[in-house]
């Protein structure tokens, strides 16, 4: 099983005006294919900034990340988004779903950018919101839906390009308790099947339902 994600010595310091702010500093793990990992902390602790960088959506200050065989940290932004869009899968705590397009069109949306024609964007984002028990929702506009119903639009959106990656931030966060299982249970089935899984949270229950926990203070790793 070889490693999709390796992070050695990654750091990120923000420059102000008037002084310098350290958010990760000395990050060092490994993440192999098909693993389920959390990476837990509070609110402060530099979490998210680990995920805007493995998710590419940040580079580092630095250290070296290579996320799938491809060293990504000298990459230009354009180049960064062609990794985004073709290697990884986004769940976010709220959702982002456009408004105005029901759970089909919101989920063919990435397909669109990566210049899938309309037949097939439309039979891979009917399979994928089936995937996630919503065949009978694919015609709803999200105002139209639950708040664990439009987590699963997003799962399905995130799903539908297969990408060998999933970064899911606090994707149980805006649910209720049962909602929020719901979530984790197809994430955990998303793993059977093969997908990388890497899922951030201040929750330690929801951090403990993966195979490994990372645990971040301080931007550092504890």
């Amino acid at each position: 099983m070889n490693d999709i994600i390796i992070l050695s010595d990654i750091g990120k310091i923000y420059h102000t005006k008037e002084n310098s702010v350290t958010a990760l500093k000395n990050i060092n793990f490994r993440i192999k294919n098909g693993e389920f990992v959390s990476i837990i902390g509070k609110s402060g602790s530099g979490k998210s900034t680990l995920m805007n960088i493995i998710g590419c959506l940040d580079t580092s200050t630095y250290g070296k990340y290579i996320l799938d065989g491809i060293c990504v940290e000298n990459m230009n932004e354009k180049e960064l988004s062609f990794i985004r869009n073709n290697r990884i899968g986004f769940i976010f705590q709220g959702f982002n779903l456009i408004s105005t397009l029901n759970a089909a069109e919101n989920v063919e949306l990435p397909l669109l950018y990566r210049g899938i024609k309309r037949n097939e964007r439309h039979k891979i984002a009917i399979e994928a919101l089936e995937k996630v028990g919503l065949q009978h929702r694919i015609n709803h506009k999200p105002n139209e839906l639950s708040g664990g119903q439009q987590q699963r639009v997003a799962i399905a959106r995130a799903i539908a390009a297969a990408p060998k990656l999933i970064l899911a931030d606090e994707p149980t966060g805006n649910l209720d308790s049962k909602s929020g299982t719901e979530i984790m249970n197809i994430l955990k089935n998303l793993n059977d099947e093969g997908t990388t899984i890497v899922l951030i949270t201040h929750d330690n229950k929801v951090a403990e339902m993966a195979q490994r926990c990372i645990k971040i203070s301080d931007g550092m790793m504890i």
